[in-house]
């Protein structure tokens, strides 16, 4: 995480929103030869005590949790992200800076039983498809018989006890509200879609 006090001013509430609504991270523990990460969706509980997700049994985080759980580990979820030109402050003596929105789940690592498996899957895609309405939400008990238990024995159910939440909000906090103002006001211009979502989060 950044050490500028100034990014770091979003509350808990906030940063727990935010990889809430994410959904998605790098989960990264330590291996037998440094550290290892997997990119994962994850569903953050009611009282964001845990967060539980699903590895393929082959990979090396899946492996190494198993060999020796529960491990230290960390989920970072990353948000919009966008490069700032120094040009676009409206005043002298500045450097390019890259501004970002990131937050840190921070605790230890678990496998859960298997049986545990079908409903975190099922828990999993009924959080994202509500997000798709009107569309009707897809459910496994569409699949046809055999699938859904074929499939799931290819994967296993783990759970991130949180320890510490972490959160980075880089957002130019630290120059002044007319200098941070020109700054949104270019990125707002640039195509990349990043940027234009800084360029929000600068202003509100």
């Amino acid at each position: 995480m950044h050490p500028n006090p100034a990014f770091r001013t979003a509350t808990l509430a906030e940063n727990l929103a935010f990889a809430r609504a994410r959904g998605f991270g790098v989960l990264s523990v330590n291996g037998p030869d440094g550290p290892i990460a997997a990119h994962v969706p994850f569903l953050l509980s009611a009282d964001a005590s845990f967060a539980e997700v699903h590895l393929a049994r082959s990979n090396p985080v899946a492996r190494a949790c198993l060999a020796d759980a529960p491990l230290p580990a960390l989920i970072a979820v990353s948000g919009p992200d966008a490069y700032v030109s120094p040009d676009w402050y409206g005043v002298e003596d500045q450097v390019p800076t890259w501004n970002y929105v990131a937050v840190h789940l921070r605790g230890r690592l678990e496998p859960l039983p298997e049986d545990a498996l079908r409903g975190h899957v099922d828990a999993l895609s009924a959080e994202h498809e509500a997000r798709l309405l009107p569309k009707t939400p897809w459910v496994s008990g569409k699949m046809s018989d055999g699938a859904m238990p074929r499939m799931l024995r290819m994967i296993l159910p783990f759970r991130l006890q949180i320890a510490a939440v972490e959160g980075t909000w880089k957002l130019n906090q630290n120059k002044t509200d007319a200098v941070r103002a020109a700054a949104a006001d270019q990125l707002a211009q640039q195509a990349e879609a990043g940027a234009q979502a800084i360029a929000r989060l600068m202003r509100g």
